[in-house]
């Protein structure tokens, strides 16, 4: 088992979120919540938009309890993501929506066609 206290940085992986916080496991023994009030400094409407089920990230520890091999956490003043990973953004839809693919598709398409007819014909030359 490893040794955990307060003010270290660890390593670990997000197991679940729930709307108050997101729970951390650190191997077989221990586990930890980072509160939602942990999480960083603004305000946190959505969990999800820091982090998700399956993230390995670090950690703060906040305090440790022994007994139950669960610590308190929090990643608001750190840097959090392991390998700099971005974060997944929303897609926004464009004002022009599957316009612009109803337009250009049948170009594309016939473009692509008569390129495989002109190698197709200059194989069999």
């Amino acid at each position: 088992m490893a040794k955990y206290e307060k003010g270290k940085i660890v390593k670990g992986t997000v197991t679940c979120i729930e709307p108050y916080g997101a729970f951390v496991s650190f191997g077989e023994f221990y586990s930890g919540l980072i509160h939602i009030s942990e999480i960083s400094r603004g305000f946190v409407r959505d969990i999800s938009d820091f982090v998700e089920v399956g993230d390995r990230i670090y950690t703060e520890i906040l305090e440790v309890d022994e007994e139950s091999a669960h610590l308190k956490l929090s990643i608001k003043n750190i840097q959090y993501r392991m390998n700099g990973k971005p974060r997944k953004k929303k897609i926004v839809e464009t004002p022009n929506g599957f316009s612009t693919l109803e337009r250009k598709l049948p170009i594309w398409t016939a473009k692509k066609i008569k390129s495989i007819k002109n190698a197709e014909n200059s194989i069999d030359k």
